[in-house]
């Protein structure tokens, strides 16, 4: 058996690792000997294969608490529950079949939640738009020209997003009846041109709640869109808290995420607030950062209140 770290209430994201453990069961080991019972299978460059893991979880006794959608295929801007609001048919029979797939995956590991990534408005003059907003909040800095410029586009997305609205739904609630056991939750996505800002999704769990679909926060993602000038954590976790299936905690400055809790500039004791005892909570740093700061990165939670 393996010799256990002292043990923490938090799960770690694979994507931690990026490639510097290239099995699931030197990961699992190496999130054992740090405290951690719980893992997320996350998304990385080079997904790792699983073959041979129940073995390593009855070893080690750790669990899969949760599967973000893609996380067996390499790292991609089109993951699979991107393309399950698309206007395309094709595109979204294809993201139904691997979202099918991620859920078989948690199915068999015994992972009760799988989470459903953004989705992109399908509008072909609002991507070089959204791109030239990226480029002036580099460039010009949080002021109120450009975060009113920002807000007005992201109004507009929407409009141009209702369709995507209704199609998503349908795709949802078909993997909803499909998959019986498996819970899914919509995690904010964090470009401009995201179909699920704070309106929309509140429309998509309005309609699926009643049939378990849940909402997932994400720390960083959401810090950087406030910086924008959009709704910021308290606004999400206020609206969504009651359906609340767990959050990623990351840190964020400036227009970077994926940074440990503790360097950067959200405010993980409003977050605390929030955050009911029964959700998951995630680490999710980017692979860059070691065992040194994930480690760190658990205290200064411990020390916020979570």
């Amino acid at each position: 058996m393996t010799q256990p770290g002292i043990p923490n209430e938090f799960s770690l994201s694979t994507s931690c690792y990026g490639t510097r453990l290239r099995t699931i069961e030197d990961q699992a080991f190496a999130a054992v000997a740090m405290g951690f019972r719980r893992l997320e299978l996350g998304l990385t460059d080079v997904p790792v294969p699983l073959n041979g893991f129940e073995d390593t979880q009855r070893e080690t006794g750790i669990t899969v608490a949760s599967l973000v959608c893609g996380c067996l295929d390499p790292r991609s801007e089109n993951i699979s529950g991107s393309r399950l609001g698309s206007l395309d048919e094709d595109r979204r029979e294809r993201a139904l079949i691997s979202v099918r797939r991620h859920a078989q995956v948690a199915r068999k590991y015994g992972c009760p939640v799988v989470i459903l990534r953004g989705c992109e408005v399908e509008h072909a003059a609002l991507q070089p738009e959204a791109e030239a907003l990226y480029a002036r909040l580099a460039k010009e800095g949080p002021g109120e020209e450009i975060r009113s410029a920002i807000q007005c586009f992201v109004a507009k997305a929407q409009r141009k997003g209702q369709r995507q609205v209704d199609h998503i739904c349908r795709s949802i609630h078909a993997l909803i009846a499909e998959l019986p056991g498996v819970r899914f939750a919509l995690e904010p996505g964090l470009h401009f041109n995201d179909l699920l800002n704070l309106e929309a999704m509140g429309w998509v769990l309005d309609d699926l709640a009643r049939h378990g679909l849940g909402y997932w926060h994400d720390t960083g993602t959401v810090h950087l869109r406030e910086r924008a000038g959009l709704p910021g954590q308290g606004d999400w976790l206020e609206r969504y808290g009651d359906k609340l299936l767990g959050v990623h905690l990351q840190d964020a400055a400036g227009d970077e995420t994926r940074m440990p809790p503790g360097l950067g500039e959200v405010d993980f004791k409003l977050v605390a607030d929030y955050i009911p005892s029964t959700a998951e909570k995630v680490v999710e740093i980017n692979s860059r950062h070691g065992r040194a700061e994930i480690l760190a990165a658990v205290q200064f939670l411990v020390d916020q209140g979570f």
